[in-house]
């Protein structure tokens, strides 16, 4: 089962095990990891589940589609060049190990 690490805003870090196939955002709902809000549930229709993937998974989580790149600009915390909604990522085993940083704020 991989794993994901969650970096809270103000430090803590919470590893989880994520189920293949799952999303990032549901991997982190149901272990109750804080500051992933996941207002829609994950049908792609707020930005409550924004996150920051560290640079060396960018190119295994690849870029945000259309629909997710226009909700990225309603994210309330700074987007980046690696600002993701973690409901559009799929947990695969090449991801075991994929960190990301939850920012401060979420709408």
């Amino acid at each position: 089962m991989p794993k994901v690490i969650f970096v809270g805003s103000d430090g803590p870090e919470y590893t989880v095990d994520a189920t293949v196939g799952d999303s990032v955002m549901a991997a982190a709902v149901k272990n109750g990891v804080p500051g992933i809000v996941a207002e829609c549930g994950g049908n792609q229709s707020c930005a409550t589940c924004h996150v920051w993937v560290r640079e060396e998974f960018v190119p295994l989580v690849g870029p945000p589609g259309d629909m997710e790149d226009d909700l990225l600009d309603l994210a309330v915390a700074e987007r980046r060049d690696t600002s993701r909604l973690s409901c559009q990522i799929r947990v695969t085993q090449e991801l075991g190990g994929l960190t990301v940083d939850i920012p401060p704020e979420q709408p």
